[in-house]
């Protein structure tokens, strides 16, 4: 995991993380994890994850805050720069593979961009 300290607290949190490939909303986590922490604590643990370069996060269409793990990324350099989906039906979101790039704009440093697409998923489709 190359998380700095591994709490019981951490582990739990970061456990959602490994055993699924979708984005989850703060919502969720503190819903998933009311028995073993409270939401303090669960926001706590999600600014250290993403400080340390192991979770990205962004604001889904509802205004709500959902996390993703990263790949590649690092405490100094964050390089999740792609699109997330969500499903106007089922609400499922997830991280897309695409590379759209960010341009420069003179004067400007673009330290994060966030492009959230709608539509359907292909199991709302189906």
């Amino acid at each position: 995991m190359g998380i700095v300290r591994q709490t019981a607290s951490v582990r739990s949190l970061w456990n959602i993380f490994e055993q699924g490939q979708d984005a989850i909303s703060v919502v969720e986590l503190v819903k998933q994890l009311k028995h073993s922490m409270n939401k303090t604590t669960v926001y706590r643990i999600l600014d250290r994850l993403e400080q340390e370069g192991k979770l990205h996060s962004f604001n889904g269409s509802d205004g709500l805050r959902w996390y993703a793990k990263c790949h590649d990324c690092s405490a100094e350099k964050h390089l999740d720069t792609h699109p997330h989906f969500q499903c106007n039906e089922c609400g499922k979101v997830e991280c897309l593979s695409l590379n759209i790039p960010i341009p420069n704009h003179l004067n400007h440093q673009i330290d994060q961009a966030q492009i959230l697409l709608l539509g359907q998923c292909d199991a709302c489709l189906a």
